[in-house]
């Protein structure tokens, strides 16, 4: 007894586990916090109406017709999730070399746009992707001539798009295609068109990533791609390119930027928010959504805690903001446990 009273007597005074012994001191010490404000939802939609179909290699996840998507986004806002991004699934016949229903002002997205905006105003923010891949029959997000992804004439294309979202009522355009000089082309455009007030959300570290699987199923161009996209997104082995990236795209007007995939990247969110102080926002991608359902599913991992361990990670890397497609579940979660 002597012994341990004298061991005892030399522990240090500062225990940090008495921070750690109640749940109120847990909550009040914290430094990282997530809230369903912190969720952005990426949401797939298509033609028709009435109907909701499975992305069988995303349990879970469904594409909707605009009229099934209105009541889903609906749940969104009432759990205080602040903005939705829209990705649409067209039918083949509307996919060609040129993409060209990208720019038409009555496409699938500028109908969506509109829909959701005239149903939840500015409760809800409205995200849209601006890239061919959902409109080329190749699955590139640029122009394809001669077998090479052409940069100056997609960028053209780019800034057409991402007018007609704008006049839909886009209240964020977000450049996803990595082209050169895209961001500062965009900028002009909308300011020049009298859209200086929709923001560009860059996906200015957007890497060539093997995690991107499962979405090109949801939109409909995994088997359309020809090739790979190592000619403009990143390769995974680059963090001071993703730096570069980012330099280039904020003096180009972006006014916040993503780092694409999400968790194998959280050095690059850290490093990005480090040396820029800008608006840093992650995806976490159909891969990580698909591998976290897989293994729920066979008992193998608590998705719950899984899924609010891996979005507090973000945080804690300094993402401001996490585009996932658990937004609703994790808002929940939230909700349920305060």
């Amino acid at each position: 007894m002597g012994n341990s009273v004298t061991v005892f007597g030399r522990y240090p005074a500062t225990r940090p586990r008495r921070n750690r012994r109640d749940g109120w001191t847990r909550r009040m010490v914290s430094e990282s916090r997530l809230g369903p404000q912190d969720l952005i939802w990426p949401v797939f939609f298509i033609e028709a109406r009435h109907k909701s179909e499975p992305v069988p290699s995303m349990p879970g996840v469904y594409r909707h017709t605009i009229d099934r998507l209105l009541p889903a986004v609906r749940e969104a806002v009432d759990l205080g999730i602040p903005a939705v991004a829209l990705f649409p699934a067209l039918d083949a016949e509307r996919k060609t070399p040129d993409a060209r229903e990208a720019t038409n002002p009555d496409n699938l997205v500028c109908r969506a746009v509109k829909a959701v905006k005239d149903r939840f105003g500015e409760s809800l923010g409205v995200i849209c992707d601006v890239a061919l891949d959902p409109f080329n029959s190749d699955g590139h997000d640029g122009l394809v001539v001669d077998g090479r992804v052409v940069n100056d004439r997609t960028v053209e294309v780019l800034c057409q798009q991402a007018l007609v979202q704008a006049e839909a009522g886009c209240d964020i355009n977000a450049p996803s295609d990595m082209m050169d000089g895209r961001v500062g082309a965009v900028r002009r455009a909308l300011d020049e068109a009298g859209h200086a007030g929709v923001r560009l959300m860059s996906y200015s570290a957007k890497y060539a990533s093997a995690f991107y699987g499962p979405f090109r199923d949801a939109v409909g161009t995994a088997d359309a791609l020809s090739g790979d996209k190592k000619t403009y997104q990143m390769d995974p082995a680059n963090t001071d390119e993703a730096l570069r990236e980012v330099g280039m795209d904020i003096e180009e007007g972006a006014d916040m930027v993503m780092v694409k995939p999400g968790l194998p990247y959280l050095d690059v969110i850290q490093r990005v928010k480090s040396t820029f102080g800008v608006p840093v926002f992650a995806y976490q991608v159909s891969g990580e959504y698909a591998m976290v359902q897989a293994a729920a599913d066979r008992g193998w991992l608590d998705a719950d805690r899984v899924v609010l361990e891996s979005l507090l990670g973000f945080r804690r890397a300094g993402a401001d903001g996490v585009l996932t497609y658990n937004a609703l579940h994790a808002a929940r979660l939230l909700q349920e446990h305060g």
